[in-house]
């Protein structure tokens, strides 16, 4: 009798665990300190923003993400998503310019959110340079 239990506590646990990880998956935002991009951002919709701006200033992520240090203070080569340093503040400001020249400037379906129109976008000025001014 106690073995049949057991088992039908293991199999109930384990039933249990595998429906709260698939429900947990896909729900809420795991994605800290987003600032100008929507809260509700999707891990598909992020990933083809981030990799735009890469490919409109010719750059990895480390250009605005700054890489992590370990217990000993030493920078590893993993990049702190989160963490605001100088380029991603400044990647800030650019992002709320161009969602001001869209939203000001073109006619736009107000159903999209601003940050994912692209009438202007980082590549208009930048075209695969990260210092535009620079060329």
């Amino acid at each position: 009798m106690f073995i049949r239990h057991r088992f039908l506590f293991t199999v109930v646990i384990l039933v249990t665990g595998v429906f709260g990880i698939s429900a947990g998956i896909g729900t809420g935002n795991q994605f800290k300190n987003l600032k100008v991009l929507p809260q509700n951002i999707t891990e598909h919709k992020l990933d083809s923003i981030m990799d735009s701006y890469c490919k409109a200033l010719d750059v990895g992520c480390d250009f605005c993400h700054e890489k992590k240090t370990d217990s000993a203070g030493q920078i590893t080569d993993d990049l702190d998503f989160a963490a605001d340093g100088i380029m991603k503040e400044n990647a800030r400001g650019m992002i709320t310019l161009m969602i001001d020249i869209n939203t000001r400037y073109f006619y736009y379906d107000k159903s999209i959110e601003p940050a994912y129109l692209n009438a202007v976008s980082c590549n208009t000025c930048h075209r695969g340079n990260p210092f535009p001014l620079n060329e």
